[in-house]
């Protein structure tokens, strides 16, 4: 396979099984010059067992400001780099996308080859409509900053994606059932393409239930069904006015919350929040 001198090359790798790896992008990986890999002793098993020679550079989140430069220049000097990562795309949940934004700013050669991704793998599987998606990869660690960005999902449509490591699993399907409602369907897609790969498909109370008595195992790809377009979207005021007439039926706040989440796309925690604000205003 002919190489193009000063050219970056971003090639898919396979996200479990081997035999996932394309036949170009064996070849590729074969011809470059040099390949920046994001674990160079993961991607060296990959290269041994294609019997892959080309010598090895570390990129990675802790190394790339230092290291862009190094690469940028190496293309420079009319040599050709191939960018992987530990698994899957480069640039999907990882810092690849600096390094392909620095290569197109200076005007480099940008080659993609397709290839092995957990998210579409995932969602081809998933049974949940597939024409209209967005992914949010890794949600962040601190709760209130992930709790933030799935309320702003609440009113989405279309079906969502997220990856999350095993070790939080439970504690993301607990905000998962606080912002969207215990009864959304969801999707837990596990080890993908590995011996024990594993889809689970229900609720999301289902799925806490499952996690509660099951040991998270493995790296997961979360699918989550989409709100849906009939469902009654009010503003804050609105939602206020329908919990104060259920309140004054009689209804306690809880219930009124529980009964209001079930007509709309709001979680009951925030409708429950709200029921609270109503009654420190008729205090005050």
């Amino acid at each position: 396979m002919e190489i193009t001198a000063g050219t970056l090359y971003v090639v898919g790798t396979p996200i479990g099984n081997l035999a996932d790896m394309t036949f170009r992008g064996v070849q590729v990986l074969q011809n470059v010059d040099l390949i920046a890999a994001e674990d160079t002793r993961h991607t060296g098993r990959l290269l041994q067992h294609f019997q892959i020679k080309t010598p090895q550079i570390s990129y990675h989140e802790h190394n790339r400001s230092s290291r862009i430069p190094e690469l940028l220049q190496h293309l420079n000097n009319n040599k050709s780099l191939a960018l992987v990562s530990d698994a899957g795309i480069p640039g999907i949940s990882d810092p690849g996308y600096e390094l392909i934004s620095a290569c197109i700013s200076k005007g480099i050669s940008i080659v993609p080859l397709p290839g092995a991704c957990a998210a579409i793998t995932a969602l081809s599987g998933s049974g949940l409509p597939t024409d209209r998606f967005i992914f949010e990869g890794f949600l962040p660690t601190k709760r209130k900053q992930r709790q933030q960005i799935l309320e702003s999902l609440q009113g989405e449509t279309r079906t969502l994606i997220f990856y999350e490591s095993p070790h939080r699993l439970r504690e993301t399907l607990e905000d998962f059932v606080a912002v969207f409602g215990e009864n959304r369907h969801c999707v837990v897609a596990r080890e993908i393409t590995k011996l024990y790969e594993e889809f689970w498909r229900g609720s999301l109370k289902e799925a806490i239930s499952l996690y509660q008595e099951k040991q998270p195992q493995g790296e997961y790809t979360l699918i989550l069904e989409g709100t849906s377009p009939n469902q009654t979207q009010l503003s804050e005021a609105q939602l206020k006015i329908e919990l104060r007439t259920l309140i004054a039926q009689g209804v306690s706040r809880s219930q009124a919350s529980r009964e209001l989440a079930k007509l709309t796309s709001i979680s009951r925690r925030q409708l429950y929040q709200l029921a609270l604000d109503i009654k420190i205003a008729e205090e005050k």
